[in-house]
C-alpha cells in the first residue's frame, strides 16, 4: 500500500479519515479480469464461487429469437389438457356458463402470477432452485418441491405419449382396427367377442388391445409389452429433444408447436362440415347458470388455470432464465395466456363439433333398435297397431317421428311402458355423457372419425398432433427438472439429461403394468394438485410479501423500461394470495369428504365402475404427496436454526471484462455509489434499497440482512454487470 494512501493515514493516526471507493479502486493493480476475484470473507481462503456464476451467467445459453422461445413457452404451457381437459370441464359444467369462472380466475390469478415466474425467471437467470433461494433462502425449498412435482408428472405424461405413439402406429390400416369388434371363430361358428358386444368397438380396443388393463389397480398382471416398448420410445424422443438444452429444444418447437394448430385447424373445418356438427357447438355455448355459482366449478376452474399455464413446474421459470434482461416479459405473459385461452376454446369448438355428429349417430341409432322393439311387439301383439300413428314408415324413421311414437305408447301402456324397455332417444342424452380425459381422446374421439371418409388420414393426423403436444409439454417439464440442477450443482448437462430419462423410465414401468391406467389416474388427479397449488401460494407470497410488492415493481420498472400497470400490485399482493388459500383449503377438504378412487373396467360386465383406492394405494398417495413438499418445510428448519449455511459469511467482489474500464478520477463524491452499480452519473439514484449478488443455494435474502444492508462485515462491493446484482 503506499504511503500516501489515506489507508496508511489511518493506521498512523487517530483522526478519523474518509475514504472513498474511487480511492480504493485507483490503488488497484492490473488484473485479470476474467480470473480476478476480490473476497471479502469470513471463513478462511474465501471462495470464488460468486465469480464462476457470474461467469457463468455470462455464458448462459440463449434463445436463437423471440420466436423460438414464444413458441417454447406456448409449446409448455399448451398441452394434452387443452385438447380433453378444457373441453370435458365445458361440458360437465355448465357448457358456456364454465368459461366465466375461467376466465376470470385466469385474470386474477393466471396472468399475474404468470408473468411473476416469467419475470423472476429472466431477471435473476436461474432455474428455480436458484430464483426461490434468492429470494428468500428460507423458503428456497420451493425449488426443489418444483422439479419433484416435474418428475412426478413427466413420470405418467409420458406414457400418455406412449399410448398416443401406439395409436399413431395402428391407425396406418383400413379399416382402422377399432371400427369393428373382433369376430371369434369356434370351427364352422363365428361369435363377437362378448366384452366387445357388451360395451363398443372403441371401448374394446382402448381398455383390451391397448391397456389389457386389469379389474382394479390391486391387480398387477405384469407388464403390458406393447406399451412397454411405446413408453421406450417416447422416452428417446424427448431425451433427444432435450439433451442439448435449448440448442436442441428450441428448434424441436418450431414443428411440436405450430404443427397442432394446423391440424386443429383442419379438424375444425372438417368438423363443421359433419351433420349435427351444429348441435355439439349449441350445446357447449348454451350456457347453464346454476353452474356459475357451485364451489366446485370454481376449484376445478383454478385447478385448470394452474395447468394450462404451467405454474408452478419450474418450466416457464427455466425458459425465461434464457432470455435477455431487457425482454418483455409483460407482453410475453399476455400473449401466452392468450393464445392458451385461445388454443382451448378452439380444441373445445372441434371437440364438441365432432361429438355432436357422434351423439347424432348414436342417436339415429338408438332409433333403429328401439323401432325393432317395437315391430316386434307389434308382431307379438304386444302392442296394438292403432298407437302408431299413420305417417309413421319404419322403413324411413326419423328421430321425430320415434320421439311421437314413443309419447304416445308412454301414454297408452303407462302401467306396463317400463317392461317394453324403450329408450327415449333424445340427442341431449347423447350430448350430456361426460367423456373424461383419456377416455375423450382414446374412445369418444377415435369412434367418432371411423364415421369420417379417409378415416386412417384423420386418425394419423390427431395422434400426431397428440404426441407433438406431449412432446411440447414434457420439454417444459424436463427444463423444469435438469435448468435448476445444472444450475445449482454443476453437473454435466448432456450426462444428466440422459441418466434422469433413463431413470425415468424404468421408474415408469409401474405405468405400463395392466394395472397402469390406475396409477396414471393417481398421479394425474391427486399427486401433483395439492404440491402444485402450495408451490404456487408460496411463491406469490416469497415475492409479495417478504421481497416486497413495491420493491419487485420497481425492479420490474427498471428492467423492462416501463412500468408494470397498478393491477400487478394489487394482484400480488392481496387477490391472488387469498383466492389461492381458498382454493389449497377447498382441496384439503374435497380430499377428506370425498375419498380418492378411480374408474375401473371390469371385464366380466363390460363396463366401468367406480372404486376407491385400497389403503395401500392411499399410503402410497399420501406419501407423494409428502414427497413433494417435504423440501419446503425441511430447507425452512435448516436455514432458520442455521444448521444449513445461506453464504452470509461469504462477500465477494468480481471484475468482469469491460465493466471497470472506467477513470475513476473523473468519479463525483456522489457518483460512487453509482458507479458500483453500473449507474451512469446521469442518471437518478435508484430509489430501491442496495441488493447483493446471488450467491447460489448457500446466500440469503437481502430481507433477513436488513438491519445491516451491507452484509455481515458490513462492507459489501456488488458486481454491477451481473443481473443478480441488479435485483
Amino acid at each position: 500500500m503506499p504511503k500516501n494512501s489515506k489507508v496508511t493515514q489511518r493506521e498512523h493516526s487517530n483522526e478519523h479519515v474518509t475514504e472513498s471507493v474511487a480511492d480504493l479502486l485507483a490503488l488497484e493493480e492490473p488484473v485479470d479480469y476474467k480470473q480476478s476475484v476480490l473476497n471479502v470473507s469470513g471463513e478462511a481462503g474465501g471462495k470464488q464461487k460468486a465469480a464462476e456464476e457470474e461467469l457463468d451467467a455470462e455464458d448462459r445459453p440463449a434463445w436463437n429469437s423471440k420466436l423460438q422461445y414464444i413458441l417454447a413457452q406456448i409449446g409448455f404451457s399448451v398441452g394434452l389438457g387443452n385438447i380433453w381437459r378444457f373441453p370435458y370441464l365445458c361440458q360437465k359444467n355448465g357448457g358456456g356458463a364454465y368459461l366465466v369462472p375461467y376466465l376470470v380466475l385466469l385474470i386474477i390469478i393466471g396472468i399475474p402470477l404468470f408473468f411473476l415466474e416469467l419475470a423472476v425467471g429472466q431477471r435473476i437467470r436461474r432455474g428455480s432452485i436458484g430464483v426461490w433461494h434468492y429470494v428468500c433462502p428460507r423458503l428456497g425449498g420451493i425449488g426443489f418441491s418444483s422439479c419433484i412435482v416435474c418428475l412426478f408428472v413427466g413420470l405418467y405424461y409420458n406414457v400418455i405419449i406412449g399410448w398416443s405413439i401406439f395409436y399413431f402406429f395402428k391407425s396406418f390400416q383400413y379399416p382402422l382396427p377399432w371400427s369393428e369388434c373382433p369376430v371369434i371363430r369356434n370351427g364352422t361358428m363365428a361369435v363377437v367377442e362378448a366384452e366387445c358386444e357388451k360395451s363398443s368397438a372403441t371401448t374394446y380396443f382402448w381398455y383390451r388391445e391397448a391397456l389389457d388393463i386389469s379389474n382394479s389397480i390391486s391387480e398387477s398382471g405384469g407388464l403390458n409389452w406393447k406399451m412397454t416398448l411405446c413408453l421406450l420410445v417416447a422416452w428417446s424422443i424427448v431425451g433427444m429433444a432435450v439433451v442439448k438444452g435449448i440448442q436442441s429444444s428450441g428448434k424441436v418447437m418450431y414443428f411440436s408447436s405450430l404443427f397442432p394448430y394446423v391440424v386443429l385447424a383442419c379438424f375444425l373445418v372438417r368438423g363443421l362440415l359433419l351433420r349435427g356438427a351444429v348441435d355439439g357447438i349449441l350445446h357447449m355455448f348454451t350456457p347453464k347458470l346454476d353452474k356459475m355459482l357451485d364451489p366446485q366449478v370454481w376449484r376445478e376452474a383454478a385447478t385448470q388455470v394452474f395447468f394450462a399455464l404451467g405454474l408452478g413446474f419450474g418450466g416457464v421459470i427455466a425458459f425465461s432464465s434464457y432470455n435477455k434482461q431487457d425482454n418483455n416479459c409483460h407482453f410475453d405473459a399476455a400473449l401466452v395466456s392468450f393464445i392458451n385461452f385461445f388454443t382451448s376454446v378452439l380444441a373445445t369448438l372441434v371437440v364438441f363439433a365432432v361429438l355432436g355428429f357422434k351423439a347424432n349417430i348414436m342417436n339415429e341409432k338408438c332409433v333403429v333398435e328401439n323401432a325393432e322393439k317395437i315391430l316386434g311387439y307389434l308382431n307379438s301383439n304386444v302392442l296394438s297397431r292403432d298407437l302408431i300413428p299413420p305417417h309413421v314408415n319404419f322403413s324411413h324413421l326419423t328421430t321425430k317421428d320415434y320421439a311421437e311414437m314413443y309419447n304416445v305408447i308412454m301414454t297408452v301402456k303407462e302401467d306396463g311402458f317400463s317392461a317394453l324397455g324403450l329408450d327415449p332417444c333424445l340427442l341431449e342424452d347423447e350430448l350430456d355423457k361426460s367423456v373424461q380425459g383419456t377416455g375423450l381422446a382414446f374412445i369418444a374421439f377415435t369412434e367418432a372419425m371411423t364415421h369420417f371418409p379417409a378415416s386412417p388420414f384423420w386418425s394419423v393426423m390427431f395422434f400426431l398432433m397428440l404426441i407433438n403436444l406431449g412432446l411440447g409439454s414434457m420439454i417444459g417439464t424436463m427444463a423444469g427438472i435438469t435448468t435448476p440442477i445444472i444450475d445449482t450443482f454443476k453437473v454435466p448437462k448432456e450426462m444428466f439429461t440422459v441418466g434422469c430419462c433413463v431413470f425415468a423410465f424404468f421408474v415408469g414401468l409401474l405405468f405400463v403394468q395392466r394395472s397402469g391406467n390406475y396409477f396414471v389416474t393417481m398421479f394425474d388427479d391427486y399427486s401433483a394438485t395439492l404440491p402444485l397449488t402450495v408451490i404456487v401460494i408460496l411463491e406469490n407470497i416469497a415475492v409479495a410479501w417478504i421481497y416486497g410488492t413495491k420493491r419487485f415493481m420497481q425492479e420490474l420498472t427498471e428492467m423492462l423500461g416501463f412500468r408494470p400497470y397498478r393491477f400487478y400490485f394489487y394482484m400480488w399482493k392481496f387477490v391472488s394470495p387469498l383466492c389461492m388459500a381458498v382454493l389449497t383449503t377447498a382441496s384439503i377438504i374435497q380430499l377428506g369428504v370425498t375419498p380418492p378412487g378411480y374408474s375401473a373396467w371390469i371385464k366380466e360386465e363390460a363396463a366401468e365402475r367406480y372404486l376407491y383406492f385400497p389403503n395401500w394405494a392411499m399410503a402410497l398417495l399420501i406419501t407423494l404427496i409428502v414427497v413433494a413438499t417435504l423440501p419446503i418445510p425441511v430447507v425452512f428448519v435448516l436455514r432458520h436454526f442455521h444448521l444449513l449455511s445461506d453464504g452470509s459469511n461469504t462477500l465477494s467482489v468480481s471484475y468482469k471484462k469491460g465493466r471497470m474500464m472506467k477513470d475513476v478520477s473523473n468519479l463525483e463524491e456522489n457518483d460512487e455509489t453509482r458507479f458500483i452499480l453500473s449507474k451512469v452519473p446521469s442518471e437518478a439514484p435508484s430509489p430501491m434499497p442496495t441488493h447483493r449478488s446471488y450467491l447460489g443455494p448457500g446466500s440469503t435474502s437481502p430481507l433477513e440482512n436488513s438491519g445491516n444492508p451491507n452484509g455481515r462485515y458490513g462492507s459489501g462491493y456488488l458486481l454491477a454487470s451481473t443481473p443478480e446484482s441488479e435485483l
